[in-house]
């Protein structure tokens, strides 16, 4: 098991180098220069070319990638992937002496808090129905439960957030606290007006997630409630509960673990929209305005760090599938 967890970490070296090319090539494709924007309208062709000369922009694609990743070193620039690592992500183009890490420091608890009660809501929500549906096929349960699980798919989280925003603001007066200031109470100041600012946007965020899990879950269960170890259980006059929940949720638990994994990439994207739409101050609304600014360090500083948290989060998905089944070895 340590020589797979030590195989899989060393493979984080070429998949966050293919990560930060990706986003400096992606960055030459979309039109414009944070040069226009930080320069403004009433720029000149020289100011925006000393703006250029100053943070790299005017250079080729592999030049600019080369001075990041530290091939061509720069002294004026500095070694920009170096300083990734340790843990110093430069300034912002956009907001010029403002330090990436500081800004990172304030909106990376806002990201964690509101996707881990999502990934908590998801769960609670997916995986107690899924069995109840597939302990009870052909009922009104097991209908319910499939409706309601084709209704989660088919509305887009930002509707939904958009929903919640408008029937509390128009029906009941009530608004998450400060809204719209992006300011969020830490849980341990004040844990009551925590939980009112991250339940609705969680909640919102991890609706979609929930329909995936629970119809995995109940397919999942089908297939093992069918095996001859659940059907001796069975014989043996066990009941229900222990049949379920402690021979059969076990080895169903394996493909759902999966997909729980591979939603954490679902979870980093929707919270992008969700946190702009209820004006979150998190990493994925400082994610957006540095892409709308064409803040490309910042951009993948972020981008680094999701890419980071999707890598390791699968890691431990995998190391747990050992836990729930046994007879799994990594060499």
């Amino acid at each position: 098991m340590r020589d797979y967890i030590i195989r899989r970490l060393l493979l984080l070296i070429p998949i966050m180098l293919l990560v930060s090319f990706m986003t400096h090539a992606t960055f030459r494709i979309i039109p414009g220069s944070a040069a226009h924007l930080i320069c403004g309208l009433q720029c000149t062709e020289e100011s925006i070319e000393a703006i250029e000369g100053k943070y790299g922009l005017d250079e080729n694609f592999f030049r600019q990638y080369g001075e990041w990743l530290g091939v061509w070193p720069d002294d004026d620039k500095g070694n920009k992937f170096s300083g990734v690592l340790q843990g110093d992500f430069g300034e912002s183009f956009l907001n010029s002496g403002q330090s990436v890490t500081d800004r990172l420091a304030r909106t990376m608890p806002v990201t964690a808090e509101l996707m881990i009660l999502s990934l908590i809501f998801a769960v609670a929500l997916g995986i107690p129905p899924g069995v109840l549906s597939a302990i009870r096929p052909g009922t009104l349960v097991d209908l319910v439960v499939r409706m309601t699980s084709v209704a989660w798919l088919s509305v887009p989280n930002f509707y939904l957030a958009i929903l919640v925003i408008a029937f509390g603001s128009n029906w009941f007066g009530w608004l998450p606290p400060n809204f719209g200031t992006g300011n969020a109470v830490r849980i341990w100041e004040d844990p009551l007006q925590n939980m009112e600012t991250f339940f609705f946007p969680s909640l919102v965020l991890s609706l979609g997630i929930a329909a995936v899990i629970m119809r995995l879950t109940r397919s999942s269960m089908l297939e093992v409630m069918r095996n001859d170890y659940v059907r001796t259980a069975w014989s043996k006059g066990l009941k229900e509960r222990t049949v379920v929940w402690r021979h059969a949720l076990k080895n169903a638990m394996i493909p759902v673990l999966t997909i729980i994994g591979l939603q954490v990439g679902a979870l980093i994207g929707g919270s992008v929209l969700i946190e702009s739409v209820f004006a979150l101050n998190g990493m994925g609304a400082y994610l957006l305005a540095s892409v709308i600014g064409r803040d490309l360090l910042v951009v993948q500083s972020l981008v680094l760090i999701f890419a980071l948290v999707f890598v390791v989060i699968n890691l431990v998905v995998d190391v747990a599938y050992a836990w729930l089944d046994p007879r799994i070895r990594y060499g």
